[in-house]
């Protein structure tokens, strides 16, 4: 059994260098693995490994300059949900390409996951999706606008294409684990929206916590690992990856006759071409002579259910 912990936090870094390097020097001294991503303005990522080692690596994480208030989101996986350990240094943790957003000077209303569903049922609440369009595909709130964006970065356009709809209207939004809307509504409030609330703790939170039999969330939440997605008491969910696309599949889109391992599926088989296809076979030829020497390809992305 594998423990994971989804984690975020705003905060001032310099010498992003030194500090990929020391991170990454504990992650695979506590055999840690994942993918932390470190910015001028924070970190942000998914790790996983054994219960105390992990405990261990995030109280490091604390250490690190304005980190002290850290906080994560466990849950478990019983197989490896990571191939290996990466650190990068990037220019946002989650990019919106906004410099003049900035969530440690305000945030929206924080709502817990026990009052949420009182106020998206109001009439007078918009309720906004934040997430990719590939994401919301395999779950979301019952009513919820989802502004089917391809990337986090179009979110900015699509509200100013979109922002006469919400006149007189509160705005809830939500994400997978928050940290979206860290700056979705920091970004609303630099736009003059005066009512803007988001889930605290996001999807991650309210499954773990909302019984089922009072949840309002319909399908299952997209994940960024192994286990793909996850449902209700963040039991790992029935989907797997399309390593072509990077899509979420049910294990009955792997029966279609569009589906190639790692090299299509239904939903991309139209959006690569021949040559891609044939890069996309040799990959995944390595990968599987890899797996049978007992090896992990540097382009594997370990996956359950994955059939060669």
């Amino acid at each position: 059994m594998y423990t994971i912990a989804a984690l975020y936090h705003f905060t001032r870094f310099d010498d992003l260098p030194d500090l990929q390097g020391r991170i990454k020097e504990v992650c695979l001294t506590n055999n840690i693995m994942g993918t932390l991503l470190i910015a001028p303005e924070g970190i942000n990522g998914t790790i996983a490994g054994a219960e105390g080692t992990l405990d261990a690596t995030l109280a490091y994480l604390q250490t690190l300059p304005g980190c002290d208030g850290l906080e994560w989101k466990k849950s478990h996986a019983s197989e490896a949900p990571f191939g290996r350990m990466k650190v990068r240094v990037k220019r946002e943790i989650v990019t919106m390409g906004q410099p003049d957003v900035d969530p440690t000077a305000s945030v929206g209303n924080y709502v817990a996951p026990a009052e949420w569903n009182e106020l998206i049922a109001s009439p007078d609440v918009a309720v906004i999706d934040t997430r990719n369009d590939y994401e919301v595909a395999i779950g979301t709130f019952d009513g919820a606008i989802d502004p089917e964006t391809k990337s986090f970065g179009e979110f900015p356009a699509w509200w100013e294409a979109n922002k006469d709809r919400f006149h007189n209207k509160k705005i809830a939004m939500f994400c997978t684990g928050g940290i979206r809307c860290e700056k979705s509504t920091n970004y609303l409030l630099g736009q003059g929206v005066e009512d803007v609330f988001h889930l605290k703790g996001g999807i991650l939170k309210y499954l773990e916590t909302v019984p089922e039999e009072d949840s309002t969330w319909d399908g299952e939440c997209f994940v960024f690992d192994n286990r793909v997605s996850v449902g209700h008491g963040l039991k790992e969910g029935s989907h797997r990856l399309c390593h072509a696309c990077r899509r979420p599949i049910l294990p009955e889109n792997a029966r279609r006759p569009e589906y190639e391992a790692g090299v299509s599926c239904h939903r991309c088989i139209n959006e690569t071409s021949d040559k891609d296809k044939a890069r996309f076979r040799d990959r995944q030829k390595q990968i599987m002579l890899s797996r049978a020497r007992g090896e992990t390809h540097i382009g594997q992305v370990p996956t359950k259910g994955t059939k060669p």
